[in-house]
């Protein structure tokens, strides 16, 4: 595992240590700074403060230390806030990442059936749930080597290896992704875990992963769906969330009412000018290969779209992949793993969609997507999504490319966090993905 091309381009020609860019009068300075001038920054006008460390936050082959320190009065307000009202509030808390302390960060809940069943009686570790962390929450323009937020997953095998993987692959596969590391989490000097975090599909992912500032991302919610409901934008508060570019859903609710309400020949001849099919066809392929039915026609809803400001088409992009590979053998289950409709790569109860060999029926095995039902029902977008099949199956899997990523995943794994997970944990787990990979 390496740095990737998004990250070093990030890190390229800046020093690293804490800076301060600062206004003082009308001339614009820059100034290094440590953690403790962070609380006198309102005094000189801060326009960002932007922390790092000699270790870059997304280098997979490091396990990476990340420590929270919260009020537990806020803490548990906020679990009891959600358990009443299934709001997520934001709270302040002091965030060290490898040694960088930085303050005053947001942190709130994230997730869905992750949380399921959380209340204030089953919330005393806090260290075991899944994190939205804000730099920049209540403290304008803070970040981390330029990122300012960071997702801590939440997954059903101590080793969170089968997304870890999946993510990587999501790369080999020519699609959207995001960086992925290990981390140790330790919250409030209480008991560490071994978890993965990654990358927060945001307006600054979405300008670095697209190389475009101009480009709008809409995140599908996990009760909603791609229905069509109507122009007024009102309409899909609950629905669709923007995450990057100007406010504007015009384009997703037109996108919306193509999809839903095209007749057959209209879909066929022309949905090519509102999606990228070949991309589409890929993504597709690429869940079925790794097993995963939580995705954009699963329960969860697990997508993101973003539009093309060059080509004014969209992509569908993937996120959440803690159901990927049949894990459940090692994990013993779990919400999702080896639950209903898992059952590897291939198998008779998959993702729910379209079966490795051909398209399936309509819808997931939890959900359905009126996208991806129509696509797959239309012969020539089927016949996309089987070359991509046995191409992505000769790129990810024939090739090596999965093997060696789950070999290098478990060596980091056992050489640094061996004694927060068993080696034979490690190994059994590893061992599991690629078995699911081999049955693909």
């Amino acid at each position: 595992m390496s740095i990737s091309h998004r990250l070093r381009t990030r890190l390229a020609g800046a020093a690293l240590g804490v800076v301060l860019v600062v206004t003082a009068c009308s001339t614009d300075a820059e100034v290094e700074a440590g953690p403790d001038d962070v609380e006198n920054a309102s005094a000189i006008d801060v326009a960002e403060v932007s922390f790092s460390d000699d270790v870059a936050l997304f280098d997979s082959s490091v396990v990476h230390d990340i420590e929270i320190e919260l009020d537990e009065e806020d803490y548990a307000q906020m679990i009891e806030t959600y358990e009443t009202t299934g709001e997520k509030d934001w709270i302040s808390v002091t965030v060290t990442i490898d040694g960088t302390t930085i303050e005053d960060a947001g942190l709130r809940l994230k997730g869905n059936s992750s949380l399921f069943g959380l209340t204030t009686e089953t919330a005393d570790a806090p260290e075991e749930l899944p994190w939205l962390v804000q730099l920049d929450e209540f403290v304008d323009d803070q970040s981390y080597q330029g990122y300012t937020d960071l997702v801590i997953r939440s997954n059903s095998t101590e080793t969170a290896m089968n997304e870890a993987v999946a993510v990587e692959l999501l790369g080999v596969a020519g699609l959207a992704t995001q960086e992925a590391i290990a981390t140790t989490l330790t919250v409030n000097g209480g008991e560490t875990e071994l978890r993965l975090a990654m990358e927060h599909p945001d307006e600054i992912w979405a300008e670095d992963e697209f190389g475009d500032d101009d480009g709008l991302l809409y995140k599908a919610d996990s009760e909603g769906d791609y229905s069509y409901r109507g122009d007024d934008p009102d309409a899909y508060d609950d629905v669709f969330d923007q995450k990057a570019g100007d406010d504007d859903l015009e384009p997703l609710i037109e996108f919306l009412d193509f999809v839903n309400n095209a007749d057959d020949a209209t879909f066929a001849a022309e949905l090519g000018d509102h999606l990228d099919v070949d991309d589409f066809a890929t993504y597709l392929a690429f869940q079925e290969l790794i097993g995963n039915f939580d995705d954009i026609d699963g329960p969860g809803n697990n997508s993101y779209l973003y539009l093309d400001p060059d080509t004014d088409r969209f992509t569908v992009v993937n996120w959440d992949l803690n159901l990927a590979f049949d894990t459940a053998n090692v994990s013993g289950g779990g919400p999702g793993l080896g639950g209903p409709g898992v059952g590897g790569p291939g198998g008779d109860a998959g993702r729910g969609g379209p079966p490795v060999g051909g398209p399936g029926g309509p819808g997931g095995a939890f959900g359905g997507n009126v996208l991806s039902e129509r696509f797959l029902a239309d012969d020539d977008f089927a016949a996309l999504y089987e070359e991509a099949l046995v191409e992505l199956r000769a790129a990810m899997y024939d090739s090596g490319a999965a093997n060696d990523i789950v070999t290098t995943w478990t060596e980091v794994l056992t050489d640094q966090a061996s004694e927060l997970v068993d080696v034979s944990t490690i190994e059994a787990e590893a061992a599991a993905i690629l078995v699911s990979i081999q049955g693909a």
